[in-house]
């Protein structure tokens, strides 16, 4: 399965993360969230908890990744070798082994996440009703390393919590765990390495650790040990690597043990001793390609356009259309799962857009192409041009409001548009590319304010003035998006005043509104079940929030206003919270905002000041200074290879910011076959014209 899924291929390519190639690896082993015995493993990958600074540049900062962290202290190995050699059992039915405990069990699971539900609960169930011996606790970094160092009885691996989710490592909710024996220290909160300044900073750099240089190159050697060659066999023998004989998989037939009190021994043992994953590699892992030479492959295959987050400090602005001259354009977005046929590979993407008046345009798209050299080629929609062909989203709309980027929606696979704002507060769902209304449903009692799609295409929230949300699900057929099932699966309710903005994301069950009256309420997705309610701090006087985005890590990214009185001036403010609804950072702002979007890990701001701002997702901090533009922005995204970021501005013009020089235009650019079509295209825009705003600002 592992082979046939091309995942190692790309991990050796950099294509993804160390971090998602290893959540991978779990999955496809057999590792689930839903199972403590099963739990996704992770590997330590520092050994420095006490320096002041974390130098990643270092490599003696890191742990030795081809040892199993029963020996990675080098004076446990011939203890560890020993112990193996001199094992014995008389009866001749347990294997010889290394370890008497396991890297993954589910005591491991509830020993790092003691401070969060349900694994508290958990943990004082295992310990007959009470928490364990405060010293045995987990309730310092430094001092869990230690423990690996001292004893080759403690091997204990990580848990992915680790590189991602912050509020393990505090103590929230006050469980009372006691005072460590020798310094009488209550035990509350994690005590961090010094390097780390909070938790969200040691997640951070932790993060970062797992995707270093060194991790890099020497993760593969790891993977063997848990995952590969060396996990059974004289391999694994070898390498100082085997386990008790029950944690394996096919070690014990349960089915043809007769026995009844052996049987349920054996499931205890398997169960709580903790389980090998199912062995993926009978083979040396490769290594994966150094920076340098993933940058030099992607140089040759000369196939791609540069990521705009990768080369912050190359960013331009180029003038790509004036899509609907004078008026604002509320959408520009180009659908991130469009599919290819084989025929077609190298082909252009759809690039949807919608202006204030309801005109829609369907353009065509295309991030690179190496034909004519340059940032990006870009197509307008010829019917947008001609009065009888033009494609307008059906009204009429709110009076005294009208269209709003809020209210438009994307299906990921760029078959569909979902339309609110309409005076009947119907939701109403157009195909692309032709533009053609399939279907309205009015199931709100009042105008539908904002939509939001999730990124797998499952599902579409609505949010209307009616207080309510509902989740709807997206409708498939052959692969493609056709609608919008007739009835909503959940109906949310909760606020007080107009829904203003709406988030969801599938993966993580969180469907997150905003309203007029300055709430925040967070629901689950599949049961609809009400989970927190968050009012941003800020003045007196709570203003509606306007925006709304999700990490892809459950990060939740608010955009609120408020006055100290009525008429007094109104301050507009970022807040992020994490996923379980805890406030992690507020930012003042002197702009007000007019669209926002989160991408990987940063945020991209547009503004009524004419600026778009792009911020680091988990500091709210300006990752480069602000790009100006002539006009306010109406709306903001970023492609799907975060190639581009596509900024509509209140005049109608399409502003495209790429990184890099652009390469000089030949002029016999338009003569070329463009996108393996011999016609010639007159209306392109091929990124040559940077967009300067001058002093019109």
């Amino acid at each position: 399965m592992l082979r046939a899924s091309g995942l190692t291929q790309k991990w050796v390519q950099r294509e993804i993360s160390n971090f998602e190639y290893l959540m991978q690896l779990n999955t496809i082993a057999g590792r689930t969230y839903n199972d403590l015995s099963q739990y996704p493993v992770f590997p330590w990958v520092l050994q420095d908890y006490v320096s002041p600074v974390l130098d990643l540049s270092n490599p003696a900062v890191f742990r030795d990744l081809s040892k199993p962290i029963g020996v990675v202290n080098p004076k446990h190995a011939q203890l560890v070798r020993e112990k193996y050699e001199s094992f014995e059992d008389p009866a001749g039915t347990i294997d010889k082994f290394h370890y008497g405990t396991h890297y993954s069990n589910a005591a491991g699971v509830m020993h790092y996440l003691i401070r969060v539900e349900p694994f508290t609960s958990l943990h004082v169930q295992l310990q007959s009703g009470r928490f364990d011996c405060s010293d045995r606790q987990f309730h310092s970094v430094a001092a869990a390393w230690q423990a690996r160092l001292e004893s080759p009885a403690d091997v204990k691996e990580l848990i992915p919590e680790f590189f991602y989710f912050p509020d393990f490592l505090e103590n929230q909710n006050g469980f009372d765990l006691g005072c460590l024996q020798l310094t009488n220290e209550k035990v509350g909160d994690v005590v961090l390495p010094p390097w780390a300044s909070c938790p969200e900073d040691f997640i951070q750099q932790h993060r970062r650790a797992l995707e270093s240089e060194y991790v890099s190159t020497h993760l593969h050697e790891w993977i063997d040990l848990i995952f590969g060659y060396k996990q059974r066999g004289p391999a694994a023998e070898e390498a100082l690597n085997v386990f008790y004989y029950c944690t394996y998989e096919g070690a014990v037939d349960l089915d043809h043990v007769a026995d009844e009190r052996e049987r349920k021994a054996l499931e205890g043992i398997i169960s709580n001793f903790g389980q090998t994953p199912c062995q993926l590699l009978k083979e040396p892992h490769p290594p994966r390609l150094s920076a340098e030479e993933a940058a030099s492959r992607l140089a040759r295959l000369d196939t791609n356009s540069p990521s705009i987050f990768q080369n912050l400090d190359q960013l331009k602005a180029f003038f790509a259309e004036v899509i609907s001259e004078g008026e604002p354009l509320l959408l520009a977005l180009v659908p991130h799962r469009q599919s290819h046929s084989f025929i077609t590979q190298g082909s252009s993407d759809l690039l949807v857009t919608v202006s204030a008046s309801g005109l829609l345009g369907t353009h065509s798209w295309l991030p690179y192409d190496r034909n004519i050299n340059n940032y990006f080629t870009f197509s307008k929609d010829p019917s947008m041009g001609n009065p009888k062909m033009q494609k307008l989203l059906s009204g009429p709309w709110v009076p005294g409001s009208g269209m709003s980027g809020h209210a438009l929606a994307v299906a990921p696979d760029g078959k569909l548009l979902f339309s609110g704002g309409h005076w009947d507060g119907s939701l109403r769902v157009t195909g692309l590319p032709r533009g053609k209304l399939l279907n309205q449903l009015s199931r709100h009692l009042d105008v539908v304010t904002c939509l939001a799609l999730d990124t797998c295409g499952i599902y579409l929230i609505s949010g209307s003035r009616d207080t309510t949300c509902m989740v709807w699900r997206l409708l498939q057929q052959g692969g493609f998006s056709v609608g919008l099932a007739p009835k909503p699966v959940q109906v949310l309710y909760g606020h007080e005043a107009a829904v203003s903005c709406v988030a969801i994301s599938t993966e993580l069950d969180m469907a997150v509104s905003g309203s007029e009256d300055g709430t925040v309420i967070i629901h689950t997705v599949r049961r609809g079940q009400f989970v927190a309610a968050l009012r941003p701090p800020g003045a007196t006087l709570p203003g509606p929030v306007s925006h709304l985005a999700l990490g892809s890590e459950g990060q939740i990214v608010v955009q609120s206003s408020a006055c100290e009185r009525p008429g007094a001036q109104v301050t507009y403010s970022l807040h992020l919270y994490s996923v379980n609804g805890r406030l992690r950072a507020s930012l003042p702002l002197a702009e007000q905002p007019t669209a926002l979007t989160v991408a990987g890990d940063f945020i991209l701001l547009g503004t009524l000041q004419c600026s778009l701002h792009i911020l680091h997702l988990n500091k709210l901090r300006p990752a480069v200074p602000p790009l100006p533009m002539k006009v306010p922005v109406r709306s903001v995204s970023v492609t799907k290879e975060r190639s581009h970021a596509l900024v509509g501005l209140e005049d109608g013009k399409l502003i495209v910011v790429g990184a890099g020089q652009p390469s000089e235009v030949r002029s016999s650019q338009f003569a070329r076959k463009l996108w393996r079509s011999s016609r010639r295209i007159s209306q392109v825009s091929s990124g040559e014209t940077e967009y300067n705003p001058g002093e019109a600002r």
